[in-house]
Formats: C-alpha cells, structure tokens, sequence
C-alpha cells in the first residue's frame, strides 16, 4: 500500500470519529431538551388511576384519604333559670259563719209574760223529760215529734232579746240539729190555732213555754197542772 492510500485511510478514520463525536453530543443536547433530567420539568397531570379512583379494581395508586365533613359547632346548653318559688298565697281569714234566715225573739206578751217566739210568732216550748246538761239531748222523738215539731237548723238563728251565748244547737237522734237555749231544745206545738198562741202550755206536765233565759214559764197554767217544784 502506497503513501496515498494511507493517508485516504487516515482521514476517513478521523471522519468516522468525528460524526462519532457529534452524534454524542447531538444525543445529550436531545436528552436535555426533553428534560429527563431536568428539575426544572413541568409535574405530569395525575390522572384517576393516580388519585387510587380506580382501587376497586386492583390498579395502582394509594386510595385518597377523604376528610371527615367538620362537625357543626355545638349549640351551648343553655342554663334553666332556677324556678322562682311560687308566691305563697296570703293567708285568707276563716269564713265568717253563714248567716241563719232563722229568728228567734224574746219578749213578754200579755198575761203570759216573757216567752220566745221564732221569726213566724210562733210560740217555742221546752220537754221536761229531755236532758239539757252537759250536752243538749232531745228525747221526743217519732209521734213526738210529729205534735212537737222540733225547731231545726243548720245554723245558730239570729236572736232579739235572748242572750247569744246561751243559744246552741244540739244534735236530734236522726243526725239532724236543733236549736236550743241553756242545752234545752225548742219546740213548736202543732195544735197552737195561730202566731201567738199558748194552747201547748202545761201539757202532759212535762211541756211549758221557754223563757229566754231557758226556764220554763209557769204562768196561765191550765186547770189541773200543778207548776214543777223547780
């Protein structure tokens, strides 16, 4: 082989080295401007596969942790009042007695002298065989009562010219109450004709008009009754 033949070896060697040479360089300036390995490079969009969407069916990506909604503040209790006690209501004086419709008069009327009358004039009576003391009793009962009828209230009768402390009233055998005056019971008499009259006086011996203060009165006694000795 002759000088020029190696020499035409010799620049295509240098050539070859040369387009070697270049292309390296031409395959970093590529690689640089795909940015492989820049830090520079712009993030890839994560798709849902990423977000782990897509984990119900075994594909890659970590499951995306979901925040708990914030929990509504908590209304504060409010406090109840203590209860204001109750006003007490005042206390209410007692009840005044009702008043009875009932009357009863003492007076003295022409030759009898003193006696009790109720509000109708009627002429009132005491039984000698009732019990006054200590408490009132009524012994005429039944057919006894029916000719005396006894002189029944529920209340204490307004009186005129009696005493109020010795106006009472007791209670009969049928529950019911009956006006009295010093423990003895008062009676009307069936047989009296009118207001005023006297016609139950001394009968039996044992019936006598009443006198205010509760004694029997002895006077216009009919014939045969003898006054009691006390």
């Amino acid at each position: 082989m002759d000088k020029e033949d190696m020499s035409v070896i010799r620049r295509n060697r240098i050539a070859i080295g040369l387009a070697a040479g270049l292309a390296v360089v031409l395959g970093l300036g590529v690689w640089s401007a795909t940015g492989s390995g820049s830090n520079n490079s712009k993030p890839v969009a994560q798709t849902e596969t990423d977000l782990g969407v897509l984990g119900d069916y075994g594909d890659v990506g970590q499951p995306p942790v979901l925040q708990e909604p914030a929990a509504a503040p908590e209304t504060p209790v409010q406090q109840q009042a203590p209860e204001t006690p109750a006003a007490q209501p005042a206390a209410q004086p007692p009840a005044a007695a009702p008043v009875s419709s009932l009357k009863l008069v003492g007076k003295p009327v022409d030759k009898m002298g003193l006696v009790v009358q109720d509000g109708d004039g009627r002429t009132m009576y005491r039984f000698d065989k009732d019990t006054p003391k200590p408490e009132g009793k009524s012994n005429c009962n039944n057919q006894c009562a029916v000719t005396w009828p006894p002189l029944l209230s529920d209340t204490v009768p307004q009186v005129e010219g009696i005493d109020p402390k010795l106006v009472s009233l007791i209670t009969r055998a049928d529950g019911k109450k009956q006006v009295a005056i010093d423990g003895w019971a008062l009676y009307a008499y069936s047989q009296d004709p009118k207001p005023g009259a006297w016609k139950g006086q001394g009968v039996g011996g044992t019936w006598f008009v009443i006198q205010p203060d509760g004694k029997r009165n002895v006077e216009c006694l009919p014939p045969g009754v003898t006054a009691p000795a006390a």
